[in-house]
């Protein structure tokens, strides 16, 4: 900038970075001072008396096939990926939920194989600060090293090596750095991290929708593969590292953004983020969010049942139901793979205990379909949305991250008698059940969420199920203290928490 003005000095300052003179139109004794900076650059000696830039200068353009722009790698064609079937990976009989498994674990074992297939064109790359294999995808390890180019410590320094395909380093922005560079020259990758910290690269994402964006609008621009992020570690299962290990607020942040590139995916199990992870890495010109568990969890569709569920991002859980032919008194529905845990516990405590009661059992992997159509190319109709939720029952939500989102998500919707329960920033060294206690997304507190709506809201209910409700909530409520209790003398979970199955 000028080097003064009115007084204050600008070039070599901080105001540098500034507009140095905001309203010349308004301030006349502004204007001899820009003249004078602009005509300190000499266009007299770039451009001739027509504002043409002289020969001499042209001339220094590279010839065409030199050009940046005609690099190749500036506008890439991607080749897709070998994508194996992910069937054999998947756990063949979940039995409902008396198998447990690492979600991500299993899914290890299938990006092992998409590693090794595409090694011969070498565009394939997993990223992440530090955590491969402590979000449990160590598996990619029997195929490829940590890439690094330094030196090498042998009995200290594991799986690594000066060429491999997994690259690491403890700074998320690194590493979302190096995916959108390995995106933006043809690559495919993925970033895997804990998910309180992917926060760190939000203004770093928010730059990378928007160049999809604009892409989209540029006819001759060629599509990308898409920025895929896989959460793990979540906000659920951090009752070992605490309080600063909890934030689910990224699908948030996400959910703001131009509704035709992003997509947010809650697998349930590990069948489910097998599933999800397979369409992903197979997309293009998406950022598709996954957030998945890595601690042994249950799991309850076939392979099969996850390719269905899946394909169309909700779906009525026959088998966990008992409405089918009438219509339900309660819907309850969960989105992510611990409140699916927590609501199908809760189903079985109700349905025992008032089996007259007719529950309709609802579970979204795709997030986005609970919007209308007008609102993300993934939302259901309104007609199928009511068809699932019904126009006024009673739904009790268990969500993933913070219920504020759900909310925001279906407030267009006919439904307004929808309770969502959330991740509600409680949290401490404690438990992994009573991470789910203290922001009521448990079982026994959705069991009384159900009571409450039987009692007040449901119409249609006998008067032994409606009078039963109050004794079934004080029970639930007993349970929470004996929880507490429990937890505080030994320091585990109850022994009907830790080995809670599925029984119905």
């Amino acid at each position: 900038g000028p080097h003064t003005v009115d007084g204050n000095q600008v070039e070599g300052s901080y105001r540098s970075h500034q507009v140095p003179m905001s309203a010349p139109a308004s301030h006349p004794e502004h204007l001899p001072i820009l003249e004078s900076w602009l005509r300190s650059y000499h266009p007299e000696q770039l451009f001739d008396e027509n504002g043409t830039l002289k020969p001499e200068l042209k001339a220094l353009v590279p010839p065409s096939q030199l050009r940046m722009g005609n690099n190749p790698y500036t506008n890439p064609v991607v080749k897709p990926l070998v994508l194996p079937d992910f069937a054999p990976y998947g756990i063949a009989d979940p039995k409902r939920g008396k198998v447990k498994a690492s979600d991500t674990g299993t899914m290890g074992q299938f990006l092992r194989d998409v590693v090794k297939l595409n090694e011969p064109t070498k565009n394939f790359r997993i990223f992440g600060p530090d955590e491969t294999a402590s979000n449990r995808l160590h598996a990619v390890f029997d195929v490829t090293k940590k890439q690094w180019m330094g030196s090498i410590v042998p009995k200290v320094d594991d799986n690594m090596a000066q060429y491999g395909r997994v690259m690491e380093m403890l700074s998320e922005h690194q590493c979302e750095g190096w995916l959108e560079g390995y995106l933006l020259t043809g690559g495919h990758g993925l970033l895997s991290s804990y998910e309180a910290f992917i926060h760190i690269i939000s203004s770093m994402f928010n730059q990378h929708a928007k160049w999809y964006k604009m892409c989209n609008d540029i006819d001759w621009r060629n599509q990308l593969s898409s920025l895929n992020i896989l959460l793990s570690s979540h906000v659920w299962r951090q009752d070992h590292n605490g309080f600063t290990h909890q934030d689910p607020g990224f699908l948030g942040h996400v959910a703001t953004k131009k509704p035709d590139i992003f997509r947010i995916y809650l697998p349930p199990d590990a069948n489910c983020l097998l599933s999800v992870m397979h369409h992903c890495l197979g997309s293009k010109h998406y950022v598709n969010v996954i957030t998945a568990g890595k601690h042994p969890a249950p799991q309850w569709l076939t392979v099969e049942e996850a390719r269905s569920h899946c394909t169309r991002g909700i779906g009525i859980w026959e088998w966990a139901s008992n409405d089918m032919g009438c219509e339900p008194d309660v819907v309850v529905c969960a989105a992510g793979d611990v409140p699916t845990l927590e609501s199908l516990a809760a189903v079985t405590i109700v349905r025992k205990k008032m089996p007259n009661l007719k529950i309709r059992f609802v579970n979204v992997v795709d997030l986005m379909t609970l919007c209308p159509p007008c609102s993300h190319p993934h939302g259901l109709s309104d007609d199928e949305f009511d068809s699932i939720f019904t126009k006024d029952k009673p739904v009790v939500f268990a969500f993933h991250a913070y219920a504020n989102l759900v909310e925001t998500l279906v407030y267009k919707r006919h439904n307004r008698n929808i309770l969502v329960k959330g991740y509600k920033e409680e949290g401490t060294i404690s438990t992994a059940f009573d991470m789910t206690v203290m922001n009521e997304v448990d079982r026994f507190n959705l069991a009384i969420d159900v009571c409450n709506f039987v009692e007040h809201e449901c119409t249609n209910v006998d008067d032994k199920t409606k009078w039963t409700a109050p004794y079934v909530r004080q029970e639930m409520q007993k349970k929470l203290v004996a929880h507490k209790k429990y937890i505080h003398e030994f320091g585990v979970d109850m022994d009907e928490i830790a080995g809670w199955k599925w029984d119905l």
